[in-house]
């Protein structure tokens, strides 16, 4: 008697998590985006009645966005794997996966600054303890393996460097700025001053790593002409690395009074000032080249994309870095850059939430990419 073999069941996907099938990981930056207004928020110099509870109300938003999206990218590693697999092999999207860290660093950070008031200081402590060792240990591995995969698996042609190159080695310097809020709750001694100088060292790695990626995107540039249009706002992504690497000196000079001996706490205070003021006026160089860029792209026709998130967190970095060299240096002058960059970023992240939500009520921002026309 010979017995029928029978088909495998056909696994059935519900129309929940075929609707994450194209759901890459640069929704991260919606993320960090969101965050970023409420922490640059509360370092704004002066009193404005009723924005600590504005930027608060923020960063409760950026919380539940995260919880929503790591279960969607969860969604779709499970039912999506060669999507998932696809991700990684492509070059464009790949380096897209630092944003998990920064996504987890920058939720974090602002349950800290200004979360606690909601949840409380022993839990704010708690969540960001949490976020900040899963986000850091994600960026590292990202810091590494996107790099290894560009280099032994994909196959990149010289006019295809872009900026978004640099969100893997970027993100170890959101660790940096990020590590010294916990600092205070660590015990004295050994602990507090292991956290801060694990903090400088991922300053040095990022910076470093980011001064070997620049001059390759600049090239790139000069030698191929502008950006295609949707990606043009993707310059806006160096200024990251330039912003979040002067807040990070700020906050580790900051951090370093009284756990370091007083050599130290002078040499820390020096560079970061020493450091912060030259590159923050390269970041308002390369901030107006890429808003001439931008304004190019958009008479060329340039429409929404989640690119314009490129908008916001780079761009907020800048704010709390300028706000770091006002608290070191005194000079109101960058008191007036910090408040206008801040009012840039929530026009910025304003016109980028409203598309987005449109975007997603009509279903374009999930959508299969449109193929290649021949």
């Amino acid at each position: 008697m010979v017995t029928a073999v029978q088909p495998a069941p056909r696994t059935v996907i519900g129309p929940r998590a075929a609707a994450v099938r194209h759901l890459g990981p640069n929704w991260y930056a919606a993320v960090m985006g969101t965050a970023i207004v409420a922490n640059a928020g509360a370092t704004l110099p002066g009193h404005v009645p009723g924005l600590r509870t504005a930027c608060t109300l923020v960063w409760a938003v950026s919380f539940l966005m995260l919880l929503a999206l790591l279960a969607a990218r969860t969604a779709h590693w499970t039912h999506h794997r060669d999507q998932a697999r696809a991700h990684l092999a492509d070059p464009a999207v790949a380096p897209f996966y630092g944003c998990l860290s920064m996504a987890l660093l920058a939720v974090g950070a602002g349950t800290l600054t200004v979360g606690q008031g909601w949840i409380g200081a022993g839990a704010a402590v708690a969540v960001d303890t949490v976020l900040f060792v899963a986000g850091t240990a994600i960026g590292l591995a990202a810091a590494v393996t996107i790099p290894y995969l560009m280099v032994v698996r994909h196959r990149i042609e010289p006019g295809q460097a872009s900026p978004v190159w640099l969100l893997p080695v970027v993100a170890p310097m959101v660790s940096a700025a990020c590590g010294p809020l916990l600092a205070a709750h660590l015990p004295e001694g050994q602990a507090r001053a292991t956290l801060l100088l694990a903090c400088y060292a991922l300053f040095g790695l990022s910076l470093l790593a980011t001064l070997v990626m620049l001059p390759v995107i600049f090239a790139r540039l000069v030698t191929g002409g502008p950006l295609p249009p949707a990606l043009t706002p993707t310059l806006f992504l160096v200024l990251g690395p330039l912003g979040q690497s002067t807040t990070a000196t700020g906050k580790i000079a900051d951090a370093a009074q009284g756990v370091f001996p007083a050599a130290y706490e002078h040499a820390f205070s020096a560079f970061a000032v020493l450091y912060g003021v030259p590159v923050m006026g390269f970041a308002l160089l390369w901030l107006a080249l890429a808003a001439a860029m931008v304004v190019r792209a958009r008479r060329a026709g340039m429409g929404f994309a989640m690119t314009w998130w490129a908008f916001t967190f780079p761009v907020g970095t800048c704010v709390t870095g300028a706000e770091s060299l006002a608290a070191h240096t005194g000079l109101a002058a960058f008191d007036v850059l910090t408040v206008a960059l801040y009012a840039f970023l929530v026009a910025a992240w304003a016109v980028a939430a409203v598309r987005t939500v449109r975007g997603l009520a009509s279903g374009r921002l999930l959508a299969a990419p449109a193929p290649a026309r021949a």
